[in-house]
Parts: structure tokens; C-alpha cells; sequence
């Protein structure tokens, strides 16, 4: 109302400039967190890339590859769909610090086995044998659904922990936005990274990176003193527990739409990184270094909007935000959709990159914000079936839609569909604010 007081952050009280910016890093076990997760970020963009052009390259039929990519896509996130919520049931009960300590070590199994396929298949040659390009397939999903599993865990438990990792409750947002930004500053480095790797040397050489860059987070684990304080001793059922965070997510209005809404669009997006190698060989006429490419200009991106968010000195805006920005990431993917110049392709996919990280973000934020400390794992599980759980079904969608009209009209549907919502989150803006405000304000984030 305008003649209400205004609402201000108390972080917004506090000075500016570049330690303002990376205030969350002020924080040791944060800082520790950061760094660590930032090397290990690095190498799985480089497993991200390298098992795309993996299966590109053995693929006999171009026109079969997309197909291929979307199942293994598949294969690696539809266990976040399945299981993501019953883990965030687990995850509210266990020490998140101790279950991500294993999570990574299971990861970096992965990622070994990945390497010894993939220099099974450079022992062929560019082509090996049908029968062995089958098997090496078979070898990707099954390890594909592994880390799928483990990634089930991983994330709502990191999400939730993250929590436990600042000291000062108004620097949540900030470490979010630099969790965001550590993300695409990964994304930057290490798809071009990758594209050199698998010019000179191979796709197992980009696995074998990735394996051994997860003792920089194992280490920074080790390295931190978290106190998580006392972990709930009556524990009822699962369903129980579960029916419990799917009500509390569902009877309240913002959580329940920022999540449908990151869903929608986490499926929708999907077709890009699906795609990604097609556009780069058949419209762009280029090779693993073009790849490289265009996803690090989604990176850009993402992370000029990763920072404009670190930089953001309250909470207010952000859930109006999330309508422009899904239009703008929307507008984004019809333009790349519909280019067949580099540059303009680039822009598009810059557009995309700001879109998508300011709404995953600022979705991430509000829910973190929002929910209570009982219910984190549970609401952050939905968060990750939201994000990750929707990539499958997007995936096997994009590849089979574009195995019949083509990656252009693929993506730009897909780029249409995230316009659409956009416009629609929009209509829903002035009432989710009414919600909002006098949690924040009972919370002491906002003050009248």
C-alpha cells in the first residue's frame, strides 16, 4: 500500500562495494564450501560436455543422436524425479555435512568408470563396432541413473546445509547468489576447458578430470566445524513424513507456485542442452570447440545475473522478477532456435543463461527464506525435483520431438511454452506478494 511505511532488508543497512558483494564469504565453513564445490563444479561441466559428445561421435545416425542423448539424459535425472522427495524425508533426519561427504565419494566413483568407457571407445577409433557403440551406450545410462541417484541426495542436502554455513541470517541471499555464480563461473571454464580436452586428447581425459576434482570438495568437508544441532529422534513413517512436506509445500501458495514454476521451465530448457551438440555440427558447421562455445555463452549470462543478485540488497523484487526473467529466457530460446548466425545464436543463448539463473536463484532464495528449519530438506527436495526432476521428461521429450520436426522447432516450442508462463506467473504476482510480506516481516528480514 503507498501510504505504508517502506520495507526494508537490515542487509540493506550494511556498507557497499566488493566486500558488500561477497559478504556470504566472510563465513569460514561457507568460504571452505565454496571453493571446494567450485573446482569439483568445474570438472562436472566437463564430464556434462564430454558425455554428450561422447555419444555423438559413436552415433551412426545423426539423426538418432538426439533420441540417444535424451535417454541418457533421462537415465541421469528421472532418479531426482522418483526419489527426490522420500530423500528429503532422509535428509531432514540425517547430518547433511556427513551424507554429502559420501555423496561426493560415490560421485567420484562415477566419474572414474566414466573415464575407463570412454577410453574403451577411443581404443576404436572415431567409430567403434555397432555392437560395441551399443554396450558403451548401455555403459552411459547405466552410470548415467547411478549418479542420478546419488544426486538425489546430494542436492537438497547441500541446499539445506548451506543454511548452516553463514552466521548471519541476511547473508542467506547472498550465499544463494553466489552458489549461483560458482555455478556458472563452472559453466564459463569448463565447457571451453572441455572442448579443447576433447579436441586433443578425448573424452576420458575430461572424466578423469572431473574424478579427482571432488577431493577439493571431500577436503573442504573435512576441513569444516559445522554445528547442525540436535537431529529429530521421533521419527514417524516416511509416508508419513512425506505426505507431511508435500502439504505443507502444497496448502501454501508461494511455495507451491515458485515450484511449479521452476518446473515448468527446468523442462522446457532442457531441450537446449539436449540439442546443443546438433546445433553446434549442422547449423553452425562446427565441432567441440563450437560447443564449448555456446554453452559458455549461457554461462555468461548466468553469471552476470548470478552477480546482479549477490549485489541485491534485499528480497523485495525477487518474486516479480521471476515473471520477466521467464520471459526474457524464453525470448532468449526462440531466438537461438531460429538462428543460423553464431553471433545472434550466442546472444540468444546469453539470454537464456541470465533468465534461467535469475529465476532458479531467485526461486531458490524465496524458498529458503520461506520455509521452516523442520521442513527444509523436504521443501528443498521438491526444489530439486523441480530443477533436476523435470530434466528427464524434458529430455526424452526434446529428443524425440526433434528426431520428427527438428532441434529449430523443438526449441523454439520450447522457448514459446516458457513466454506463456511467464505471462501467466505474472497475473499470480500481486497476490503471492500479500502472502510473503508478513512472513518476512515476522522473521525480522523486512522491517516495517
Amino acid at each position: 500500500m503507498a501510504d505504508q511505511p517502506p520495507l526494508i532488508s537490515p542487509e540493506a543497512k550494511r556498507g557497499g562495494g566488493l566486500s558488500f558483494l561477497f559478504r556470504a564469504l566472510s563465513n569460514r565453513n561457507y568460504r571452505l564450501f565454496f571453493s571446494g564445490q567450485l573446482v569439483s563444479l568445474i570438472g562436472t561441466w566437463l564430464t556434462n560436455m564430454a558425455s554428450s559428445w561422447l555419444v555423438n561421435r559413436i552415433t551412426d545416425d545423426p539423426q538418432q543422436s538426439p533420441r540417444i542423448l535424451g535417454f541418457v539424459n533421462f537415465a541421469a535425472l528421472m532418479p531426482a524425479f522418483l526419489l527426490s522427495p522420500f530423500a528429503g524425508v532422509m535428509v531432514d533426519r540425517w547430518r547433511k555435512h556427513r551424507l554429502i561427504l559420501w555423496t561426493q565419494a560415490f560421485s567420484m566413483l562415477e566419474s572414474f568408470a566414466l573415464a575407463a568407457v570412454a577410453f574403451t571407445a577411443a581404443g576404436y577409433g572415431t567409430k567403434p563396432p555397432p555392437h560395441t557403440a551399443s554396450l558403451i551406450i548401455y555403459w552411459l545410462i547405466g552410470l548415467s541413473m547411478f549418479q542420478g541417484l546419488v544426486n538425489a541426495f546430494d542436492v537438497p542436502a547441500r541446499q539445506s546445509l548451506v543454511v548452516k554455513l553463514v552466521d548471519k541470517r541476511e547473508d542467506l541471499p547472498n550465499a544463494i547468489a553466489l552458489n549461483s555464480s560458482m555455478f556458472n563461473a563452472a559453466r564459463l571454464v569448463g565447457p571451453a576447458i572441455a572442448g579443447l580436452l576433447i579436441w586433443k586428447v578425448g573424452e576420458g581425459w575430461c572424466f578423469t578430470i572431473d574424478g579427482f576434482s571432488y577431493l577439493a570438495v571431500i577436503v573442504a568437508l573435512l576441513m569444516m566445524k559445522v554445528d547442525e544441532g540436535p537431529m529429530p529422534t521421533n521419527h514417524r513413517h516416511i509416508w508419513v513424513e512425506f505426505r507431511e512436506g508435500l502439504s505443507y509445500a502444497g496448502r501454501f501458495a508461494p511455495i507451491r507456485t515458485i515450484i511449479f514454476l521452476l518446473a515448468l521451465v527446468s523442462f522446457a530448457t532442457t531441450a537446449i542442452s539436449i540439442l546443443m551438440p546438433r546445433f553446434a555440427t549442422e547449423v553452425l558447421h562446427g565441432d567441440a570447440r563450437t560447443q564449448g562455445l555456446l554453452t559458455s555463452a549461457i554461462a555468461v549470462g548466468a553469471l552476470a545475473g548470478a552477480i546482479r543478485l549477490a549485489a541485491r540488497r534485499s528480497v523485495v523484487g525477487l518474486i516479480g522478477q521471476m515473471s520477466w526473467v521467464t520471459v526474457l529466457l524464453g525470448i532468449g530460446m526462440i531466438v537461438f532456435g531460429s538462428s543460423t548466425i553464431k553471433w545472434l545464436s550466442l546472444l540468444g543463448l546469453a539470454m537464456v543463461g541470465f533468465g534461467t539463473m535469475t529465476q532458479m536463484a531467485s526461486g531458490n532464495t524465496l524458498l529458503q527464506t520461506l520455509v521452516e528449519d523442520r521442513m527444509r530438506g523436504r521443501v528443498m527436495s521438491l526444489f530439486t525435483m523441480a530443477f533436476m526432476g523435470m530434466m528427464p521428461l524434458g529430455s526424452l521429450l526434446a529428443g524425440q520431438l526433434a528426431s520428427k520436426v527438428g532441434p529449430a522447432r523443438t526449441v523454439m516450442a520450447a522457448g514459446g511454452l516458457c513466454v506463456v508462463a511467464g505471462l501467466l506467473f505474472a497475473t499470480r504476482v500481486p497476490k503471492l506478494r500479500r502472502l510473503v510480506r508478513p512472513i518476512y516481516v515476522s522473521k525480522g528480514i523486512l522491517e516495517r
